[in-house]
């Protein structure tokens, strides 16, 4: 395995396990990554043979970490920001329309855009260890395209997604449980058990219903959407962005201007 990371699926006896490999990064996306999600999730919807997928990252401490910071290292205006962010969100929405239940296994971080492909996921059980967020008001002074956030106050509440966005809170477990975020948190001994028994329960549920159902919830959480990509331009465009991410590079506090 390179730096770059790896993406891999395995189909067996109806169910399809995705793995996000690159642990010694806590499985922070990769550009290539991405494209490999992408077109995993394309396979899948064209395979009506299997009934279930679950989603998890490699190495038992991270689901995913969000996207690895240094790529934007390249971005120069606010319309790369707009390019990036409609490129996630429309592997996003090819997670959400994938026709058969999806299951996401989180052990430790899920991140920025780790937590946009778990939300997109039917299901979620999570070790007690786990911590969902999406930190960039404290590391890269950048945003989320507005569906993303649509998704995020559907599962979350609109106050959670509020403490994640603007104080740049991590949730914990038990809260994204107690909110309904979670199907069940687990301990680590325990839970491929559990994943393993509610992957049982749904494969044995009619598709097509499943199927529908799903698309019927998607479409209540996104319907309607605002135009953003002017938020979206304004935030990647900032000094404050550029900023964040000279920061990250170079492992230092940053300090933010609000220009």
């Amino acid at each position: 395995m390179t730096d770059t990371g790896q993406v891999r699926l395995q189909i067996e006896a109806g169910v399809a396990s995705v793995l996000f490999d690159r642990p010694q990064a806590r499985n922070a996306m990769t550009w290539g990554m991405y494209e490999q999600l992408a077109a995993i999730n394309r396979q899948l919807s064209a395979d009506r043979s299997v009934r279930v997928a679950v989603f998890r990252g490699a190495g038992g401490q991270a689901f995913v970490a969000g996207t690895d910071i240094e790529q934007f290292a390249a971005f120069k205006t606010g319309d790369d920001g707009v390019a990036y962010e409609r490129q996630i969100e429309a592997g996003i929405e090819l997670m959400c329309r994938l026709p058969m239940p999806t299951v996401a296994l989180v052990e430790g971080w899920c991140v920025g855009g780790g937590l946009a492909i778990a939300t997109a996921c039917d299901f979620r059980l999570a070790t007690p260890g786990a911590k969902f967020g999406v930190p960039i008001a404290k590391t890269l002074g950048n945003c989320l395209a507005i569906a993303n956030v649509a998704r995020l106050r559907a599962a979350f509440g609109h106050q959670r997604v509020r403490r994640m966005l603007m104080l740049a809170e991590f949730i914990d477990a038990q809260e994204a449980l107690h909110c309904g975020y979670l199907h069940a948190v687990e301990s680590p001994e325990t839970i491929d058990a559990a994943t393993t028994a509610l992957v049982q329960r749904l494969s044995a549920l009619a598709p097509v219903t499943q199927r529908v159902s799903k698309a019927a919830l998607e479409r209540l959480s996104t319907h309607d959407l605002a135009e953003s990509d002017d938020l979206i331009r304004a935030a990647y465009g900032s000094a404050d962005f550029h900023e964040g991410v000279a920061a990250f590079v170079a492992k230092r506090t940053p300090v933010w201007s609000g220009q």
